[in-house]
């Protein structure tokens, strides 16, 4: 709880709580408006505390699970009013689990309209087995749902692990993002220097009218304020 009062002195307007779920939304609500924060975005499903996968929305079968889950998704997120809910896929293959995670999206597109909604490519380096690891995929995926509400998040960490190329997955699937998350690659530390050029990523973002959030969400190589010095 007291990371929402620590985002907003280090001067940040909004935050994500990935996994929300253990905490009463309503004491998140409370520190989110006395803060003065938006909540950017939150995942669903809900963690497995025995450590099971985390992800349903691809796995045939477990069309029933998914939808439990995502209903809990929906109650946290009538409190906590995030802008973004990021579905995840889990861990499948093949023409089966994208019939299936087209069909369960459509789903939670049409259960609910007015809550935005994102995919997001995932490399199979950092999570094995990953249905989600392709962009193309994703475009297929997203045309095939077709729900004004449902969109990419472009992740650039990801991005380069995927394609070797940031600018160019941007260039080829950055219409369809309304959410981006960066990283520096290798170290998945603070997005400075290392392979991906993100002055150029950012110039790019504001050449492009990019209107959404940009989130930091890598692991701080030291103190988190010390290395805030890429947002200015």
């Amino acid at each position: 709880m007291e990371r929402f009062r620590a985002a907003k002195g280090a001067g940040f307007d909004a935050v994500e709580v990935l996994f929300p779920y253990d905490c009463p939304a309503q004491d998140m609500r409370d520190q989110l408006v006395w803060n003065d924060l938006t909540l950017a975005l939150i995942n669903c499903p809900p963690p497995n505390a025995t450590g099971g996968p985390q992800g349903f929305a691809a796995i045939p079968s477990l069309e029933d699970r998914f939808r439990r889950d995502f209903d809990r998704t929906l109650r946290f997120a009538q409190v906590l009013k995030p802008r973004h809910i990021h579905i995840m896929a889990g861990v499948a293959e093949g023409p089966e689990a994208e019939a299936c995670f087209i069909q369960n999206l459509r789903w939670a597109a049409a259960r609910a309209p007015k809550q935005s909604l994102t995919i997001e490519p995932i490399n199979r380096t950092d999570m094995p087995g990953y249905f989600l690891a392709d962009f193309d995929l994703a475009a297929r995926v997203l045309d095939a749902v077709a729900a004004p509400n449902l969109a990419l998040q472009f992740d650039a960490f990801h991005a380069y692990r995927i394609t070797g190329d940031v600018m160019a997955a941007w260039a080829a699937h950055g219409p369809r993002a309304t959410h981006i998350q960066v990283a520096g690659f290798p170290g998945r530390h603070e997005p400075t220097g290392g392979d991906i050029d993100y002055p150029a990523f950012f110039a790019r973002l504001d050449a492009d009218g990019y209107a959404g959030w940009v989130s930091g969400e890598y692991a701080p190589e030291n103190a988190t304020t010390d290395g805030l010095g890429w947002i200015t």
